[in-house]
């Protein structure tokens, strides 16, 4: 997988790509390219053998502003119907390509998480804060709908829909303790541990079963539009596939000889 990208930092070893938004100066602002390369990065991150976690790490002590107002907003004012459905697609596509990308991502927040920064920290599959992370989905405080780059679909599944409604009509802070509470977050640690809680997860994800962790992550994913009756058959075919796996043997083995198993990946 690449690491050589323009517009975030990314570091990948041993299996876990580290990476975060670069402008720390204006706490991380999103802009038209870096929403671009985000987007094509993880979709390339479902053919990448090498890389078995995501950690999204804050940099600066903010997660992400969101949208730039200089670079995004304002530009925004100035296009047409068509190019801004384009733009608004592109975003979209960045939130699919996480979903989509076959492998966990752990968001590390703290500070500053709003507007598209709160939707990709939403579109992870574990969140860690610290006490300072102040989460806001603040659309509607800019005059538009709070249903943007799936909200309306992924965080009442997260938090439940009277709160999710709540963040989005109102576009207030949601604070790490209240997080923590709904469910947003799995854990707050102090500001110093972050990083270390974060890669730490990361790390017992990347030593597992992967191929099953990516399975995992397709199921989470494809089930929310299944009925019961499709997910339960569309899990039997998945664990079907994984029993055809080595790490399923390796397990059994090691049970046997009573020891830990250590996991490949196929």
């Amino acid at each position: 997988m690449r690491s050589d990208v323009s517009h975030f930092r990314c570091e990948i070893a041993d299996g876990i790509a580290r990476i975060a938004l670069n402008r720390p100066e204006r706490k991380n602002p999103l802009t038209f390219e870096s929403y671009a390369e985000l987007r094509d990065w993880f979709r390339d991150l479902v053919y990448a053998d090498d890389v078995h976690a995501v950690v999204i790490l804050p940099n600066g002590g903010n997660f992400s502003s969101g949208g730039d107002v200089h670079d995004i907003i304002g530009p925004l004012t100035r296009m047409t119907m068509k190019e801004l459905l384009a733009f608004t697609r592109m975003t979209g596509d960045l939130v699919k390509a996480m979903l989509g990308c076959g492998k966990p991502v752990i968001a590390a927040v703290d500070g500053i998480c709003a507007g598209a920064g709160a939707i990709m920290a939403m579109a992870s599959d574990l969140r860690i804060a610290t006490p300072q992370a102040k989460v806001a989905f603040l659309f509607n405080r800019v005059g538009l709908a709070g249903c943007d780059m799936g909200a309306c679909a992924i965080l009442p599944r997260i938090i439940g829909q009277g709160r999710a409604a709540e963040l989005l009509y109102l576009g207030r802070s949601m604070k790490a303790e209240e997080g923590l509470a709904w469910g947003f977050f799995n854990s707050v640690v102090e500001a110093a541990a972050l990083e270390g809680a974060a890669m730490e997860m990361a790390e017992r994800i990347a030593a597992g079963p992967t191929f099953a962790n990516s399975m995992t992550k397709t199921m989470l994913a494809q089930e929310w539009s299944m009925s019961l009756d499709q997910a339960i058959e569309a899990e039997a075919q998945a664990q079907a596939i994984c029993m055809q796996g080595k790490d399923f043997h390796r397990a059994y083995e090691a049970f046997v000889k009573k020891e830990k198993p250590v996991f490949e990946g196929d």
